[in-house]
């Protein structure tokens, strides 16, 4: 409609109205929408600053937890023979001083036994009750109308909660129940048929099967000392160190040792300080953006005491400025790299420990907390539900959402004043129009008579 009015506005008083209402609309909104513009502008760069502060500290502390989490900064354990023994380090594993000779006697096996050549597995193989004993532990089998078949059996083996497993294996294009346990020599299985078994039943589960290999423990002799255990991995004997044993020789001896992760710890250092000013500048620039924020000041004020925090409990090195690191006067973090060279000659175990701090009875992460695990509770402190840079971007974000509800609620208001100029304009153009009209039929009766005259 106030299309309609604007297009004919102008007709009868010969002035450009519409173009007279269009400016004083533009004249009236262009401030004001000008203002927003920046307003909103201002809004997105707070909101991309703390934004980028964010991602700067989740970042950086993922990255350091990953690297804890995978051992690329502790030392780790070496075997002579890769091909007889794998070693693995075990969490919070302090293995500088690890040495060792290990002595692969025998391999952990499980029980495997099997059935003869059955021509299907759909076959009848008589119904009845067996009983699967484990470890001195009976389960009962049942063998009915619904499952009397090869396939049948496997499956109630297999639902037994025995720990035995059940396959039927295709061969010299028949069938052969294989039924294999778990690996030591506790876990020897034995199938029986009970009493009124069907006879082809109680076949099957006696001379049908025959055992092609008997569950036994693993033997092995660490410095001379002789173990059994029930599997071909051992995490129990040597401290820190997980083993896989893979091939058993009597009389051959394995040595343990261990690599520094030195150079790998050097770098990580080198780098913690180079993201840590990378971090310290985006929340600077939050700050300045913002308009200094005291939350990104407390926050920026956790990070740096972060240098003199007590990382461990040891008595000689428990910090990262007993490793070189200290801040200059700007605020930014340096590296003494003669003072952490000594400090890796001097207690290799007390720099590694900052970074993977050992874990037992008496050192948790509150007494040895460890470089990631306080970053971490910096940045989960910040970045939970009313933490630091949480709710300074949810304030950021309802401010902006306020910004342009306002702005809608401006261009709603300069709507409703522009349909208001082209109503009075259009009244005052109907008016001029009338008295354009009776101005001419005046000039005309005018005329008129003075001719008569």
């Amino acid at each position: 409609m106030i299309g309609n009015i604007a297009n004919s506005l102008g007709f009868g008083s010969g002035i450009d109205v519409s173009q007279l209402v269009n400016d004083l609309a533009a004249a009236s909104r262009a401030p004001k929408v000008e203002r927003f513009d920046t307003l909103a502008k201002a809004s997105q760069a707070k909101i991309s600053a703390v934004a980028q502060a964010r991602a700067d500290l989740d970042s950086f502390a993922d990255t350091l937890a990953n690297l804890v989490s995978t051992g690329s900064l502790g030392s780790q354990p070496t075997a002579s023979d890769d091909n007889a023994l794998s070693v693995s380090a075990l969490p919070s594993a302090q293995l500088g001083k690890l040495a060792a000779e290990v002595e692969i006697r025998q391999l952990a096996r499980a029980q495997t036994t099997h059935s003869g050549l059955i021509a299907s597995a759909s076959n009848p193989v008589g119904m009845g009750s067996l009983t699967l004993s484990v470890g001195g532990v009976a389960h009962a089998i049942a063998i009915d109308a619904t499952n009397n078949s090869l396939t049948g059996l496997a499956d109630a083996i297999n639902a037994s909660g025995s720990g035995v497993r059940a396959s039927i294996v295709a061969d010299q294009g028949q069938m052969r129940l294989v039924l294999k346990g778990e690996t030591g020599a506790a876990h020897a299985f034995a199938l029986v048929a009970d009493a009124g078994a069907d006879p082809s039943l109680a076949k099957l589960a006696g001379s049908g099967l025959s055992q092609s290999q008997a569950a036994a423990d693993a033997i092995l002799r660490v410095d001379g000392v002789e173990y059994n255990r029930p599997t071909n991995t051992v995490s129990d004997i040597v401290p820190g160190i997980s083993l896989t044993l893979k091939k058993a020789e009597t009389g051959a001896f394995i040595s343990l040792g261990s690599t520094r992760a030195a150079e790998a710890l050097k770098q990580t250092i080198a780098d913690f300080v180079t993201v840590f000013n990378q971090l310290q500048t985006s929340l600077k620039e939050a700050r300045q953006t913002v308009g200094g924020a005291g939350n990104l000041r407390a926050l920026d004020r956790q990070l740096t005491a972060l240098v003199g925090k007590a990382l461990t409990g040891n008595s000689g090195i428990n910090s990262l400025s007993d490793i070189g690191i200290k801040t200059d006067r700007s605020g930014a973090l340096i590296l003494d790299t003669a003072r952490l060279d000594a400090a890796l000659a001097n207690q290799p175990d007390a720099v590694e420990a900052l970074f993977n701090p050992p874990r037992d009875a008496t050192r948790t992460s509150l007494t040895d907390p460890g470089l990631a695990f306080a970053l971490d509770e910096i940045r989960d402190a910040a970045l939970t539900p009313g933490g630091t840079l949480e709710s300074l971007g949810k304030a950021l974000q309802a401010e902006a959402s306020t910004l342009t509800k306002n702005r809608e609620r401006m261009e709603a208001r300069e709507e409703a004043y522009a349909a208001r100029l082209e109503k009075q304009y259009a009244t005052l153009d109907a008016r001029l129009s009338a008295f354009k009209a009776t101005q001419a039929y005046l000039e005309q009766q005018i005329k008129l008579w003075s001719n008569e005259s």
